[in-house]
C-alpha cells in the first residue's frame, strides 16, 4: 500500500491538453472514484499513475519517491480493466496465478495464494472453469482476484463495473467495497457514474476538461459543491440567482447564483414561497419527481409520499419552499 501523490501532471495529444498541471495526493489505503464526463482525462491520469501513459510535465510519487521514470511491470500496479482481459484459453486458477509467476512465486506459496485470492472474492469454487463458463459478475471477480493476489501498491479500477446489468452493478458496487475494505489496498476508480462513486468512495475526485473541479468526502462535494459543474454532475440540483429568492434566504447575495437540491425543496399548496404549477410528475417507488415551471425556468423537486398519500399531478397549483441552508452558494 502506498500514499499516491500527482504533481502538475499533465498530458497532451496532438496539440490538445487532455490533463493539465493536476496536483493530488491519495493517503495509503484509501479508495478514491475519479468521476466526470466522457474526455475529462480521468483514463488518461489513470495511465499515467499506472505508466502506460508517459506525461508531457509533472510527476507521479508513491509514498514521495518518482515513479515517473520506473517501468509499468515494476510499479507494483494491479489494475482491472472495463473488458476484465481474462485470459479466454486460461483456467480461472490460471489466470489468477499469472502475475504471481511472472513474480517467480512457485510451489506452496504460490497455490495458498490464488486460493487466498478466490476465496476473497468468493470464486474458489470456479478455479477450473474457463471465462466463458462465467457470467459477467464472475468474471469481473477473477480479474480482481487477479489484480490483488500480486499483493499491489497500488489498485487502479478502469469502469470496470459498466459491463454488468444494473441489478447486478448495484450488487458489486457493496462486494467490491467489502474486499477493498478488506484487502486495504490504496485504489483509484474511474467512473462516470456519480451513484457509483457516492456509494464506494473514501473521497471523490470531480474531473471536467482536464482540471480536478473538486476533490472531497461524497458527503462534501454533494453537500457543498464548489461550482456549478459539480453540483449539476454529482447529482440534481436547482439553480437560482440570489435576488430570485430573497423571500426564501433573506441573507442571500443578489448576485450569487444558488444551488437548491431537489430533496431539499417542499411542495405545498400554500404559505410563503415559489408558485408554480406542476408540469409532469414521475414515480419511481421510493421517491416522487415533480417538475414545475418557474418563467423559463423548469425546477425539479422530489418527495416521498406516506403509502397511500395521494401525489401531485399535472396541472396542480403549488408554492415551492426550502430551508435558507438549503440553498448552497457556488463560485460561478
Amino acid at each position: 500500500m502506498s500514499e499516491v501523490s500527482l504533481k502538475k501532471l499533465t498530458k497532451v495529444y496532438g496539440g490538445t491538453t487532455v490533463v493539465d498541471h493536476i496536483d493530488l495526493t491519495v493517503p495509503d489505503g484509501t479508495l478514491t472514484s475519479i468521476l466526470g464526463p466522457s474526455g475529462c482525462g480521468k483514463t488518461t491520469t489513470l495511465r499515467m499513475i499506472a505508466g502506460f501513459e508517459t506525461p508531457e510535465s509533472g510527476d507521479v510519487l508513491f509514498d514521495g519517491v518518482s515513479v515517473s521514470k520506473v517501468p509499468v511491470n515494476q510499479r507494483g500496479i494491479g489494475m482491472v480493466f472495463q473488458s476484465y482481459a481474462l485470459f479466454p484459453h486460461m483456467t480461472v486458477g490460471q489466470n489468477v496465478s499469472y502475475g504471481l509467476e511472472q513474480q517467480k512465486v512457485k510451489g506452496e506459496e504460490l497455490r495458498q495464494r490464488v486460493e487466498e485470492a478466490l476465496k476473497m472474492v468468493h470464486m474458489e469454487e470456479y478455479i477450473n472453469r474457463k471465462p466463458r463458463q462465467l457470467s459477467g459478475g464472475q468474471q469481473q471477480r477473477v480479474a480482481l482476484a487477479r489484480a490483488l493476489v500480486i499483493r499491489p501498491r497500488v489498485l487502479l479500477l478502469d469502469e470496470c463495473l459498466s459491463a454488468l446489468d444494473k441489478k447486478l452493478r448495484v450488487e458489486m458496487q457493496g462486494e467490491l467495497r467489502r474486499i477493498l475494505e478488506e484487502c486495504g489496498v490504496t485504489t483509484f476508480f474511474v467512473t462516470h457514474d456519480q451513484e457509483e462513486a457516492m456509494t464506494l468512495s473514501d473521497a471523490i475526485v470531480v474531473m471536467n476538461q482536464g482540471v480536478i473541479e473538486q476533490t472531497g468526502t461524497p458527503a462534501e462535494v454533494y453537500e457543498h459543491p464548489r461550482n456549478r459543474f459539480v453540483a449539476s454532475f454529482l447529482g440534481k440540483a436547482n439553480f437560482f440567482r440570489g435576488k430570485d429568492i430573497l423571500s426564501l434566504v433573506s441573507q442571500a447575495d443578489p448576485d450569487t447564483t444558488y444551488a437548491v437540491r431537489p430533496e431539499r425543496i417542499t411542495i405545498s399548496t400554500d404559505g410563503p414561497g415559489l408558485r408554480s404549477v406542476v408540469e409532469s410528475v414521475v414515480y419511481a417507488g421510493s421517491t416522487t419527481t415533480c417538475c414545475v415551471r418557474l418563467g423559463e425556468q423548469a425546477i425539479l423537486a422530489e418527495t416521498r409520499p406516506e403509502h397511500g398519500q395521494a401525489t401531485w399531478k399535472r396541472g396542480d397549483e403549488v408554492v415551492l419552499s426550502w430551508a435558507p441552508d438549503a440553498a448552497i452558494p457556488l463560485e460561478d
